[in-house]
């Protein structure tokens, strides 16, 4: 996991994504800032956005940036880094992973390579192998999210 207080990245680094960059403010950006206006229009502030894309096309910049113009902190988390030798260790990576985030709140979590657990689980699931760390992990991940309040403390 690598943290950093408020990246240095800007909107202006960003080459291409303009259509995108306005969706991310809409949805991420103007919650964190004003949460009392969502609040009182009742509308429900989303946990998070999926990035998705091939490697290469701005995903991980524009999640800094969007850190940086929240002043959040940013934590990058890659997927295969969850995955462990000994049992347990990678669900509790991810329990530290929220603890971590909560702490450092606000804060955006940016799960890189989050398909690296994810289409394990569906690959060990579909063979019979229904106690796999990898699964732990990511029923510890949707444990996580699904416990977790949509607030304008902690993104991913």
């Amino acid at each position: 996991m690598k943290v950093e207080k408020v990246p240095d990245s800007t909107y202006d680094m960003i080459g291409g994504l303009d259509q995108q960059i306005k969706e991310i403010k809409e949805v991420i950006e103007l919650p964190i800032k004003h949460p009392k206006l969502f609040e009182s229009l009742g509308i429900a502030q989303p946990k998070g956005v999926l990035l998705y894309g091939p490697p290469g096309t701005g995903k991980t910049l524009l999640a800094r940036a969007v850190a940086h113009h929240t002043d959040c902190t940013f934590i990058r988390v890659f997927g295969s880094k969850l995955i462990q030798k000994y049992i347990g260790e990678g669900s509790r990576m991810v329990r530290e992973l929220f603890v971590m985030a909560r702490e450092h709140a606000p804060s955006i979590i940016f799960m890189d390579e989050i398909d690296s657990i994810g289409s394990a689980r569906m690959e060990s699931g579909s063979s019979g192998n229904g106690d796999s760390e990898v699964q732990r992990n990511m029923l510890e991940l949707l444990n996580q999210l699904d416990g977790f309040e949509a607030s304008n403390k902690i993104k991913f």
